[in-house]
């Protein structure tokens, strides 16, 4: 693989979670400006038909990233009516949480932290990675794929697909900062502390940038998915991964028991 695994700031144990709240929720502006929700609900709209099952449960949400739109889309664009999304995280945004419990009975986010390596019994439905695939070294997403498949669970992942060379990566890292100027106002919610961190202290914009530069150098591509899916192909699951386009371009992966 080509792919180069330097650290983020979101994977840091030490991180402040507060922090990392903030940043998600400017990458739930990027998804939005990206259309993520749209292309997201189209192709889980057709793993529902083909595995009949309609409760999802999304991996690495933060703060909800495009599921909570997804759904939208899915019930009121496709007639799905009856879908469940349980939105879940290594470092749960618990006030999200509890807006997001508050408003609909089909909508849950687990307060309880849930990590996407190490899956447990009553995680059974569709399973959904938006821009968090990348978070995984290369055994650990070989491994999240092994056990879907031993499973018969289904899954599905997407990654907007930046490519930034690594020649001009210092390049793109204050254009990133100046990017995050822009998009915070269009935060929800917005907060004095996200204003303060972002225009008088640029904490969160520094590392918004880092993290969005090397994203690029960590996603998975379309020949470093076939090297995860070596050997995992059977009669019994499939597996399709694809390119789709738009107003940015995403890689897909899904898998479901036949």
């Amino acid at each position: 693989m080509k792919r180069i695994h330097l650290f983020e700031f979101e994977d840091l144990k030490w991180f402040p979670n507060w922090i990392r709240i903030c940043m998600t929720r400017l990458i739930m502006v990027m998804h939005k400006k990206f259309n993520t929700s749209e292309d997201m609900a189209k192709l889980l709209a057709k793993l529902i038909k083909q595995t009949n099952t309609s409760k999802i449960i999304d991996l690495c949400s933060g703060s909800g990233g495009p599921m909570l739109d997804v759904i939208s889309h899915l019930k009121n664009i496709h007639k799905i009516k009856n879908v469940e999304l349980i939105l879940s995280d290594l470092y749960p945004n618990l006030e999200a949480a509890k807006r997001i419990n508050q408003t609909d009975d089909s909508i849950s986010y687990r307060t309880i932290p849930l990590d996407a390596t190490n899956l447990e019994n009553d995680t059974k439905g569709i399973l959904t990675m938006v821009g968090s695939f990348h978070h995984m070294k290369p055994q650990v997403a070989r491994n999240i794929l092994v056990e879907v498949q031993k499973n018969n669970q289904p899954i599905c992942i997407m990654e907007i697909n930046k490519k930034f060379p690594i020649v001009l990566w210092w390049f793109f890292i204050p254009l990133s900062i100046i990017l995050c100027l822009f998009i915070t106002p269009l935060v929800k919610p917005l907060t004095v502390k996200q204003i303060i961190f972002t225009y008088l202290v640029p904490i969160i914009p520094i590392c918004f940038a880092w993290d969005a530069v090397i994203t690029s150098g960590r996603i998975y591509r379309m020949e470093d998915l076939d090297v995860l899916l070596k050997g995992l192909k059977t009669e019994h699951f499939t597996w399709e991964k694809g390119i789709i386009k738009g107003s940015s371009e995403k890689i897909y992966l899904m898998g479901h028991p036949n």
